[in-house]
Parts: C-alpha cells; structure tokens; sequence
C-alpha cells in the first residue's frame, strides 16, 4: 500500500505544479498538500518494512530503474514533509510569485522523492538535479529579495559543482560495476583499490554535502535562504535537506564499503572532521544574524553537519567491527534530522507570519500579543534546536554526545583521539546554538515594536503551534518512536539497535549502565516540581507591585534607542572571536556645508566569509577572464564561424577514425 500512496502523492504534487502555473492556485496548493499527506501516511505505513520494489515504465541508459524506499528512507522523507505540508497550505506570502512558486515546490518535492526511492544512478542524477531547479524556482518566485537572481546563481553554481561531482562519482562506480544499479555498486567497489574508493568518498561528500551545507557549500545558504520566503526554507531545510543526507549516508555505507584499513579509516575521519568544523562555522555565522532566514538557514547546515558527523562515527566503528555502536550513531543521526525538521519548519514559518504582520524578517520586531499557540510553538522549536530538555533536539544530542563518548571503545589512538576532539567541538556547538536561540526567540518572538502592531495570523499560529507540539511529542515519545527503526536497523547491523536504545520509558545508549535520560517521564516531573514555587507564591503575601521606566543614565528612556539589539546581543561574541568572523563596521555621515550639524547618520556592519575571497571570488574572477578572452572568438564574421564549424567536423572524424 506505501507504493500506491508514493504513486498518489507524486502525481498529486506534479498536478499542483501545472496547477499553479495554470493559474488555479488555490487548487494547486490543495494538491501539494494532499500529496504530503499522501507521503506523510505512506512513510507510517511502510516502516518498518520500507516501500516494496516496484519498476518503473522504461529505462534509462538500457537498463531498468527500480523503485524502492528503504526504512530510513521513509523515515527521513516522513518527518520531512510534515512541515513541506503545512508551508505548501501557507505558500508564498507573496501572492505576485505564488503561481511559480507552487511549480517549484512540486518539482522539489518530486525531485525529491526520486533521490529517497530510485536505485538506478542516472535517475537519482536526474532527481537530485530537479530537486535543485525547483528550490532555485521557488526563491526566484518569492520576489523578496533585490539581488535574489545573484544568489540563486551563486547557489545553483554551487549545487552544480556539487552535481558534476557525483556525475563523476557514479560513473566510476558504474563502469567498476558494469551497471547503474545500486544494487551492483557494493560488488564492483569492494574491488576498487583503496586510495580510489577513498576518492570516490571525496566525491560523494562533495556533490551531497554542496546541498547539505557543509564547508565550503554553506556559504550559499544565507544569500539564497535570505532571498526566499519562510515557506520556501520550510521545504529546503526539511525534506530536502532530508533526502540530500539520505543520498549521501547510502553512498558511503552501502556503496562504499571497507574505505578504510584497520589502523586508519581514511573517509571516516575525513567525514568526522568536516562535519565537526561545519557545525562550529555555521553556528558561530548563525549567532551573528539579524534576519530570520539567513540564521535559521546556517543553523540548518549546522543540523546537517552535526547528523554527517554521527555518520562519520558510524563508518568509524563499523570499520573495527563494532556493529552495535555503528547502529547506534547512524539512528542517531536519522533521529536528529527528524527533530530538525520539525522544529526549523516551525520557525522558518513564525518567520513568514513576522513578515505578514509586520513586513520585515528583520530579527526585532517580535509577535508579542498574538495567538498562544504560536507562541508556543516557537518557544517548543527553539527549545528543541538549542537542545533543551524534553525535546526532540535535546534528546537527539544527548545522543549524539554518548555516541562520541563511547571512543574509548576504538582499538587505536587516532581514532579515540578523532571522536574526543569532536566532543569538545559539538559542545562548542550546542552552547553556541544556546545563545543563538535565546536570542532569536528573546528578540524575534517576544519583543513588542509598538509602530508595528499586527498581529500573527490565525492559520499561520495554529501551523506554528502544531509544528512545535510535534517536535515536544517526538521528544516524550522517543521510546515509541523507536520501533519504527528496528527494521532498518536489523537489516543493516543484523540487530534490532534501535530496540536497545531505550529500556522502557528510559533512553539509553545500548546500555542503562553507561548513561540514561527520560524525557518522557520528564514531562510528568517538570509540572510537579513547579507546584512548589507556586505554592510559595500563594502561601507568602504579595508585595506590592511597583512599576518603573529602566534606568538609562539619569536621562529620559527612548525605548527605541534603550532595547537590546541582535547587535548588542552578538557583539561580545563577535568580539571574541574575531579572527574568524573578521567583523565590519562603517558610518557614514550626512551633515551641513561647515560639518556641525548632522542630518543622518548610517551604521552599517557585518562578518566577512571565510571561503569566499580565498575560493569562489578567484573562481570568479578566472572564470571572467576566460569569458573575456574567448568574447574574441565572437567577430561576427560568418567565414570565421564556418570554419571554426569545419574544425569541429575534421576532429569528429579524427577521433572517429582512431
């Protein structure tokens, strides 16, 4: 039944795609959405089997292409387009792009589901290829940023870059194997020489990680994530996100096995260490944001980094025959992209109801006085990305923090050494995400800008309030969640993992004795513990409550000038860490003709990329002065182009003959 269900929701969001370029775009949105819903049951229904193996009509390059969503698959895809779903029902709050924007987001979600199911390597290049056209669609039709045709270039520059690199990949793997099929490419790599397979490794987190924003790739993500609306990072930080980790943990577990000898796990440790330097990168460029896009989109690819680093753990154990431990980090990592999305389509969509109300995703002008619910459920998707307990990210860290721990387990020294440095890095991390968070919710959601009063919209609040409910239940109901990955996990380590990671209403790593938390029993205990200062309150007589203005330095409050800003918040940070962020600053003064008296003043300020002047800006400059000197070929002169035809004609027969 879960094939039928993939079927329906494919064609459902192909309809909602010429749906809304024909202009019906409310029918258009009603189709994408019954289409994740489609996807949404058939992921409930298959797991924890996966999808059965269905051909599709025709082939590719002579060869069949099969149809097959494995359980983590399904799982990954599941959660991933419970938030696509609702940013589908909201769209685009731009009713101008609306119509291009429901063609990008069917082709997204079709792409998509092709990466999650086809086992033929041609289609998944075709997939992952329209999964990208139709995120560059989706943020050209949101109209929201001047310079978005600048920044969806940069990204899709990227993403190509990316693409080229599995081209490569997969036909190396395809010639080894003699076959497209994804079920040949384990034989054909086990008979690769090892520095190529490593290589072939290389590749793959290359072409996957330029989507999942890994170094160098991340620095695409706030230009085009910025330039798109909430709705549009709801689906690229969800399902999208999803399936490019999905393609890359089945290119370099099942495609690539053994890539590493029994002293040293070359693409191991090479994953581990990306991972672990993205995630301190991305979030520290995160910290430092003042719009809701561009630091919801770095901690998106800090997300990502974190689940490629349990990945790489993964690698490392299995490749000293801890199969346990290797289960453990690689449902790890399925459980934290599944908390992620949950939570980052909750906050990219209170970022769409911001702009609704107040026309800005500037990080200042809050939701104070809207709907409860969606409050809540910003705070509850905060929580969860900041790992706060009893949410699902804060369940899904502490695991991901056990699983490192467990290095001592490693034969070698260079490994155990690998997975304690990565401890420090993550912890970095999570206090960083802390701060970031704090400020996002502190300055985003509760602050009040009283010339902007509007409130937060009714479908948009309960979308909000759901999301983050969701990402609370995924937390409390771990234990129950877990079943789902048992036959994933049985099929790949030959154990039911996922059944040893929780002892009853407790989560343990494999084993009570190590460690052990219980967020479900947590979200009994939390309430009863708040009686006592509430009893306290009620016993003691209350004082009398006296009001007064901020001190502000013996002089008048300007609320204005007196609030705390994104700036005043990450300055100290931005400070301290200065040799990475190398931060800006520029005023620039508007005053009289004798300089006395100041009519405007303009502060301006900013961190400078790491990669960009030192990798893309000289790519762009050799690639410019290509173009320059191949324009001459351009003379406009009909002889010159006949002969240059010519040449083209005498090579082909050249080669033909050889």
């Amino acid at each position: 039944m879960a094939s039928q269900l993939l079927l329906a929701a494919a064609v459902l969001w192909a309809a909602g795609a010429v749906l809304g370029v024909a202009g019906a775009t409310a029918i258009g949105r009603l189709a994408l959405v019954l289409g994740a819903m489609a996807g949404v049951v058939a992921a409930i229904v298959g797991l924890p089997e996966g999808s059965s193996v269905v051909t599709l009509p025709g082939g590719l390059m002579a060869e069949a292409v099969p149809f097959h969503i494995e359980p983590q698959g399904l799982w990954l895809m599941g959660f991933g387009l419970v938030p696509a779903g609702f940013a589908c029902a909201l769209a685009s709050p731009v009713p101008e792009g609306r119509r291009g924007w429901l063609f990008g987001a069917g082709l997204s979600l079709i792409g998509a589901l092709g990466v999650f199911g086809l086992q033929n390597g041609a289609a998944l290049l075709i997939a992952w290829e329209a999964m990208s056209l139709g995120g560059a669609v989706i943020i050209l039709a949101d109209w929201l940023g001047a310079g978005r045709g600048r920044t969806v270039l940069f990204m899709l520059a990227l993403l190509e870059l990316g693409a080229v690199a599995l081209v490569l990949a997969i036909a190396l793997l395809g010639w080894q194997s003699s076959s497209l099929l994804f079920s040949a490419f384990d034989a054909g790599a086990a008979a690769l020489p090892q520095p190529l397979a490593i290589g072939i490794g290389i590749l793959f987190l290359v072409g996957f990680g330029a989507k999942l924003g890994l170094l160098p790739f991340y620095e695409w993500f706030p230009g085009a994530y910025g330039s798109g609306s909430g709705a549009s990072g709801a689906i690229m930080s969800g399902v999208v996100l999803n399936a490019a980790f999905f393609a890359l943990a089945r290119a370099l577990t099942d495609w690539l096995p053994g890539t590493g000898s029994e002293g040293f796990p070359v693409l191991a440790i090479i994953v581990v260490i990306v991972g672990t330097f993205s995630a301190i990168l991305t979030i520290l460029y995160a910290f430092q944001q003042d719009d809701w896009r561009c630091l919801l989109s770095f901690s998106s690819a800090e997300n990502a980094s974190i689940a490629a680093v349990a990945l790489g753990a993964s690698m490392l154990f299995q490749n000293y025959g801890l199969g346990d431990l290797a289960g453990l980090a690689w449902t790890v990592a399925l459980l934290h992209l599944a908390g992620h999305a949950l939570a980052k389509g909750t906050l990219f969509l209170a970022a769409d109801g911001l702009y609704r109300a107040n026309g800005s995703y500037h990080i200042a002008y809050g939701g104070a006085g809207s709907h409860w619910l969606f409050g809540i459920g910003a705070l509850l998707a905060a929580m969860s990305l900041a790992a706060m307990p009893p949410t699902a990210g804060f369940v899904s860290e502490w695991f991901v923090f056990q699983t490192v721990f467990q290095g001592f387990h490693l034969p070698y020294l260079g490994g155990r050494l690998v997975l304690a440095l990565t401890g420090a890095g993550l912890a970095l991390t999570a206090a960083v995400a802390f701060a970031t968070f704090v400020k996002l919710v502190g300055l985003g959601v509760l602050s009040r800008d009283p010339a902007r009063p509007a409130p937060i919209g009714r479908a948009c609040s309960a979308s909000v309030g759901v999301l983050g409910l969701a990402a609370l239940a995924l937390g409390v109901g771990m234990p129950l969640w877990l079943v789902s990955l048992d036959g994933a996990t049985t099929a790949r380590f030959g154990a039911a993992v996922a059944a040893r990671m929780h002892d009853g209403a407790l989560l343990v790593p494999l084993t009570a004795t190590f460690a052990f938390i219980s967020p479900s029993l947590l979200i009994l205990v939390m309430p009863l513990l708040a009686l006592l200062p509430i009893l306290l309150i009620l016993a003691s007589r209350r004082p009398t409550v006296r009001r007064a203005p901020v001190w502000y330095g013996g002089l008048a409050p300007d609320p204005a000038r007196a609030a705390t800003t994104t700036l005043t918040f990450s300055n100290a940070m931005r400070t301290f860490y200065s040799f990475v962020y190398r931060p800006t600053a520029d005023t620039e003064r508007d005053a009289d003709a004798g300089g006395y008296f100041v009519r405007k003043l303009s502060f301006e300020h900013d961190v400078a990329p790491i990669f960009g002047p030192l990798l893309f800006q000289p790519a762009v400059r050799l690639v410019r002065g290509i173009a320059t000197r191949l324009r001459r070929l351009q003379s406009g002169q009909l002889n010159f182009y006949l002969g240059l035809i010519g040449l083209l004609l005498v090579l082909v027969l050249g080669l033909t003959l050889a």
